[in-house]
């Protein structure tokens, strides 16, 4: 058994004395039938941009404060205690900006050991204690809240959750043993492991309470009023807590292990092996069927310093970091102020990318959206698609009545093309070829004004030669979505040599009103994440051309932690965009790309894989078997990785030296967001760096130090 009080912590509280500290400001209450309870506010002294944070020295503080509590209450003084945040702000967990500091696997411990010391006394310090969550709790607040022997939730809290499988570690003041002896163990997994991996799902307060974390929610008006009347009822016995969600013995014999074991072969199944966190928190959660605190939090702490020390946190921060500052200012991008009026947008096309367009537009900028195409059965086609999509929204109640009815008026069709003569914004949405490209834009040039912007939806071709016959080549802008339109984060904004600020900077301002994060991108074939994934796709082809079994190459990449494997990836891109995008690629750069005659033959076939429940890809179909012609040199798995892990490191080298994007933080992010490049390998480049294939390559390091854990 640990003895945190035994524990030296002064090495960690030395290497964070930049810390922005969170004081614990503390008031007496007087309670309706007589006594006091203690009242400590966590606040940093910022606004609510600045959300409270919780590092070594804002625990110091609040160990120190518990301290005092704890001689009041022995001295009679005080017959409470509660913890609640500054307006809007409970806490968000612990202070990420620390990493630096806990980089060795001592620090890493202690940060754990210090988080269980400084929280276990909110349950040690003589009286009842009580946690009023008055708003956003994440992480290490809500564990804050678990050590607490009562809770109550805002009904407005922001957001709650246990974010911490999402950046590569594990919930470690606590909860990952309370949670599930508190919820029970099937909740716990979907709070602690499902949520997080789907996108860092959050919980609504009510949710919150429905599985039990809290014991009552009140409303925003007179909520800490409402606790303290609640927490007095309490302390009376006026009020008794029922918690009917604590698992009793049965689940912890039969439901607690079977739930375990389909939650780590669904996590196998869905997501590979590669990420750790996921796995290790599911150990926890296991383990903690003992219902045994003291052995749970000794657990935790080594969970943390193996976690925290290792290679996947710094890259999940790395990751986190991008998407959270980089991506909200894109390099490169000029002042904003420079961008134009979008009060009308033109879509050129009717098919299914054109109405997703539409509806995106349309339910983002709010202004009249008018699709064209080139008969009227294309157009009611596309007009039919679009508000099929507007009902579905209103059903699933992501869109109000009244909202959905907005967005309906607002989209409408015509084969008119005088139509866009008012139009700020014209994109194009049709067949993937020059020609066609050409001659949309020719059509629609002289009709609409000389200032609106022309953008096209490209995905591998020259956004110059498309726009090589314009009048005003300076409003032209690529604008790349990335399928589904509507989910997919990233937009990649190509500038050509003739686009000028104002449209650029328009082009910006549309995709941040869209909701999505834009990267600025150079005119070269493929741009960011196409010529990218053209290379993991070629060589996964190459493989099975060579005789290598289908199921080996979907295995190879295992260890990158990719959402899918190259085939599951290629069958969703569809196999004929893949075989263009390859064909594209080759065209441009026939020493470095491979294109496979598979390729094309697969696109022909009706089903060329079988997949099993998870939709995961297991291995070619019979009829394409039979229909493909293989070589006999099959290769490893290793030696398929190899491939990849090198071809990238030349490949986003030479996309670096020719100025694609302006550093390698933005191949990253294109990455991140457009092709689901998981958080906890940092992207491509901090991955490359640590398996050796940038200094295999070219001799160096994308990332100067690494981005891993302590070495």
């Amino acid at each position: 058994m640990t003895d945190y009080r035994s524990i030296d912590f002064s090495p960690l509280l030395e290497a964070s004395a930049d810390e922005v500290v969170t004081e614990s400001f503390v008031r007496d209450v007087a309670l309706p039938s007589g006594g006091t309870l203690a009242l400590i506010t966590l606040d940093n002294g910022r606004d609510h941009t600045r959300p409270n944070t919780l590092g070594p020295l804002t625990l110091d503080a609040l160990n120190t404060v518990l301290d005092g509590l704890a001689a009041r209450a022995a001295a009679g003084e005080i017959q409470a205690v509660a913890v609640t945040g500054k307006p809007f702000i409970f806490a968000a967990g612990a202070d990420l900006s620390k990493v630096s500091t806990l980089a060795t696997e001592q620090n890493a411990r202690l940060m754990a050991q210090f988080g269980h010391y400084v929280l276990g006394k909110l349950g040690q310090v003589g009286v009842p204690s009580f946690a009023f969550v008055n708003g956003l709790a994440l992480g290490g607040a809500m564990e804050i809240a678990l050590n607490c022997d009562y809770r109550t939730v805002d009904s407005s809290a922001a957001a709650l959750a246990f974010p911490e499988v999402f950046l590569g570690i594990i919930p470690g003041w606590g909860g990952a043993t309370i949670v599930p002896n508190l919820v029970g163990i099937e909740k716990a997994i979907e709070i602690i492991v499902s949520n997080p991996l789907k996108n860092n799902r959050m919980m609504k307060p009510k949710d919150a309470l429905e599985a039990g974390l809290f014991d009552r929610m009140f409303g925003p008006a007179s909520f800490l009023e409402q606790s303290v009347l609640w927490a007095d009822s309490v302390l009376t016995g006026a009020e008794k807590v029922e918690r009917p969600n604590e698992p009793g013995k049965l689940e912890r014999l039969t439901k607690w292990p079977a739930a375990i074991k389909i939650a780590r072969d669904t996590l196998k199944a869905r997501i590979g092996t590669a990420a750790k966190s996921p796995y290790i928190a599911l150990d926890l959660l296991s383990a903690a069927k003992d219902n045994d605190r003291v052995r749970g939090f000794e657990r935790e702490d080594e969970a943390l310093a193996q976690l925290i020390s290792g290679d996947q946190f710094h890259a999940s921060i790395y990751a986190f970091d991008l998407v959270q500052k980089r991506a909200k200012r894109p390099a490169g991008a000029p002042p904003k102020e420079l961008a134009k009026k979008v009060q009308k947008v033109g879509v050129i096309g009717a098919g299914l990318m054109a109405g997703q367009f539409a509806l995106l537009f349309a339910r983002k900028l709010r202004v009249p959206v008018v699709i064209t195409d080139l008969d009227q059965s294309r157009v009611d086609k596309g007009l039919a698609y679009i508000n099929g999509e507007i009902d579905k929204l209103e059903q699933k109640g992501r869109l109000g009545a009244d909202d959905a009815n907005q967005v309906r008026a607002l989209v409408s069709g015509t084969t008119d093309k005088s139509l866009f003569a008012d139009c700020d914004w014209v994109i194009e949405a049709v067949f993937e070829e020059l020609s066609v490209k050409q001659q949309v834009f020719a059509e629609i040039e002289p009709i609409i004004a000389e200032t609106a912007v022309i953008a096209t939806n490209t995905s591998s071709l020259s956004v110059e030669e498309i726009g090589a016959n314009l009048a005003h080549p300076e409003r032209l802008v690529g604008f790349h979505f990335f399928n589904p339109v509507a989910v997919m984060p990233l937009v990649e904004v190509v500038k050509v040599p003739s686009t000028d600020d104002e449209t650029l900077a328009t082009a910006m301002a549309v995709a941040k009103k869209l909701g999505k994060s834009a990267v600025i991108t150079a005119d070269r074939p493929g741009f960011v994440v196409n010529r990218l994934l053209a290379k993991v796709m070629g060589e996964a082809a190459r493989a099975l051309d060579e005789g290598t079994p289908l199921p080996v190459v979907e295995r190879a990449l295992a260890p990158i932690g990719l959402p899918m494997g190259p085939f599951e990836l290629i069958d969703l891109v569809g196999w004929k965009v893949a075989a263009h995008v390859q064909d594209t690629m080759v065209a441009a750069f026939p020493e470095r790309f491979y294109a496979s005659p598979n390729l094309h033959a697969m696109a022909d076939i009706e089903d060329p894989l079988v997949k099993n429940k998870f939709g995961k890809v297991e291995d070619l179909s019979r009829a394409a078997k039979k229909q493909l012609s293989f070589g006999k040199t099959a290769v490893s798995e290793e030696e398929i990785l190899r491939r990849v892990e090198d071809e990238l490191a030349g490949e986003i080298k030479i996309m670096l030296d020719e100025q694609v994007v302006h550093a390698a933080e933005d191949i990253d992010l294109c990455l991140i967001l457009g092709a689901g490049w998981p958080f906890q390998a940092g992207g491509a480049t901090p991955y490359l760096d640590r398996v050796g294939a940038s200094e295999r390559v070219f001799g160096a390091t994308f990332h100067d130090p690494l981005v891993a854990g302590a070495r």
